[in-house]
Formats: structure tokens, C-alpha cells, sequence
């Protein structure tokens, strides 16, 4: 049900490691580009496990007997901190569907937060296989928000989270809350602790604010 790529040693470690670097982050070029690699990562192993068809295909000197996906995936993520990210996956599912949703944190005096659902831009999710991509899997409050929203245009065959950074908390949050479902969810690595702002520590920061500069709350 969980998939820690960062457990096995390759170039995906090497990417991990500059978005977290708080020198290698100023440059928000650099981290955009490292969010969009580990996006192509992520697709890629994610595609070893989605159903495949024979197919013949016609080569200049004759025909080679081929295997391709049987269908695309709905690609979904939540702006504005996921688009690299989603990016990404859509450089190698390049005939996906893709849907967007806005879900935010809003805080109080207290700085206490509800997470807020703006809106859904989505084809139907029936018996598709859904992507939902964030960079960070905090509380899962955020995910639950864009995935209960998503359902809402059908029932998909399978749903994948992708997110770069998770704490225990949230997986265990989302794991609860969509246990009727058949659900996976692929993190580049497990933080332990969160912040009592809900930050994931050591985590990177604020993803968003990382990729796109600083917005006014």
C-alpha cells in the first residue's frame, strides 16, 4: 500500500537531497526542475504497475510484437504547489486526462487551519486509474479535501497518491480514511514528526512557496 522510493539507492536520492538543501532551494528554477524529475520517477514506476496489451506494431523491416498500456491515467493534482510535479508525470503519460483542484490551508487568529475546497476541474474519474499528486503529505487533510471532490465525478477503478515528502501521521490518516478503496500511495521518503503547524520536519519547507515565491495569506 506504501511505495518509499528513496529506500533504494539511485539518482532519485540525488534530486531528494537538492530540494531539500535550503542553499540549492533559492534557486526555485532549479527546484521546479528537481519536483518535475522525480514526477518522471514517480511515472515511471507507477506504470510497471498499471495492465498492459499485446500490440503489433509495424516497423520498417516487419512487425515486432509489442507491449503498451491499455489505458492512460487520470492525472490530478492540487494547485498551485503540485504542477511540477504533475508536469512531470504528464512528460511520460503523454496522452493523460488531467484534472485540477484548489485546496488550500486557511488559518485563524489562532493559527488553527481548516482545509478549504475551492473548486474541481475534472473529466470522469469512473473506472479510471487516478493519479493525485502534492508534494507534501503533511495531516493528509489537504489530499482528503481534492480526493473526496474527485469522487464526486465517478468511482475510479484505482487511486495513486504521489507525493515527494509524507509524515507517518498522514499515511496513516489517508490509509483510514479511504480504506474501502484500492489505494497505494508513493512518497520519496517518511518524516516522522510535524510541527504543531503541521509541517513536516525536517521536510523542505513550503513546496509552493518554493516553486512560485512567497504569497500573501
Amino acid at each position: 500500500m506504501v511505495r518509499e522510493l528513496g529506500k533504494t539507492d539511485s539518482v532519485f536520492n540525488q534530486f531528494l537531497s537538492e530540494i531539500r538543501d535550503v542553499q540549492i532551494q533559492q534557486d526555485r528554477m532549479r527546484f521546479r526542475r528537481n519536483l518535475e524529475r522525480m514526477g518522471e520517477i514517480f511515472a515511471y514506476e507507477i506504470s510497471k504497475e498499471m495492465p498492459f496489451k499485446q500490440k503489433d506494431v509495424v516497423t520498417p523491416l516487419g512487425i515486432a510484437h509489442m507491449h503498451v498500456m491499455k489505458q492512460q491515467p487520470l492525472l490530478a493534482t492540487i494547485l498551485r504547489a503540485g504542477i511540477p510535479l504533475h508536469q512531470g508525470m504528464l512528460n511520460f503519460f503523454d496522452n493523460a486526462d488531467n484534472a485540477f483542484v484548489s485546496a488550500y490551508r486557511k488559518y485563524d487568529a489562532d493559527e488553527d487551519f481548516v482545509i478549504k475546497l475551492e473548486y474541481v476541474s475534472s473529466p470522469s474519474t469512473k473506472s479510471r486509474i487516478l493519479i493525485v499528486s502534492d508534494p507534501m503529505l503533511a495531516t493528509g487533510g489537504s489530499l482528503k479535501a481534492a480526493i473526496k471532490g474527485l469522487l464526486e465525478k465517478g468511482m475510479p477503478k484505482e487511486i495513486h497518491i504521489v507525493s515527494v515528502l509524507a509524515s507517518n501521521e498522514g499515511i496513516e490518516f489517508l490509509k483510514k480514511t479511504f480504506s474501502k478503496y484500492k489505494l497505494k500511495i508513493w512518497t520519496g521518503a517518511i518524516d516522522d514528526e510535524l510541527t504543531a503547524k503541521a509541517y513536516i520536519v525536517p521536510g523542505l519547507g513550503d513546496a509552493g512557496d518554493l516553486a512560485y515565491g512567497k504569497k500573501e495569506d
